[in-house]
């Protein structure tokens, strides 16, 4: 997938600056697209010469203009055909399971605390995501969000981040106790 294409689903929430989808990113799609605020601005002037999206300037006091930018009919159309079509099955390149595969010939209480680390970093992941989910579903009940809500991809999307961190605090988990269990047997 193109960061593009994670740009124009971005822009489906309405008019934007790049700083604006920049820190959007990770309120919205960062459980699934990770980018540099470099690469989408980059992306950015890319799509606007391409006619997927429109800037127009803001005059602002005391502070540089702003590009707002919003989807133009091309954009959405070229979001309509990127839906349309299969979607490549995600790879992982992980540093952290190269590590683990190898934990047996290296330093194994390095991996241990990387995988701690690791899991910190999902709960707090996870405990983010579930600050977003309250905020869409403002004090409703999911079913009450799903039955109201004019678009329910934030929320299904959401839904697969939370899934994935809970996965990966489950394995991290088992595995610092396997590694736990193990620890009498190493040398």
């Amino acid at each position: 997938m193109a960061l593009r294409n994670a740009v124009l689903a971005s822009l489906l929430e309405g008019e934007a600056s790049g700083y604006d989808l920049a820190k959007g990113f990770d309120a919205s799609v960062a459980n699934f697209w990770m980018a540099t605020p470099q690469q989408l601005y980059r992306e950015l002037d890319r799509m606007e010469s391409e006619g997927l999206i429109e800037a127009r300037v803001v005059q602002q006091e005391r502070r540089p203009n702003k590009r707002l930018f919003s989807l133009t009919t091309a954009g959405l159309e070229a979001l309509a055909s990127f839906t349309s079509g299969p979607a490549k099955p995600t790879a992982i390149r992980d540093e952290l399971m190269v590590k683990v595969y190898a934990l047996d010939m290296g330093d194994a209480d390095a991996v241990r605390v990387a995988i701690a680390e690791r899991l910190e970093w999902s709960r707090a992941k996870l405990a983010h995501y579930e600050r977003i989910g309250a905020r869409l579903l403002d004090g409703r009940t999911e079913d009450e969000y799903l039955a109201g809500a004019e678009r329910v991809g934030p929320y299904l999307t959401l839904m697969g981040g939370r899934a994935f961190e809970q996965a990966i605090i489950e394995w991290a988990e088992r595995a610092l106790r396997i590694l736990e269990q193990r620890a009498p047997l190493a040398h």
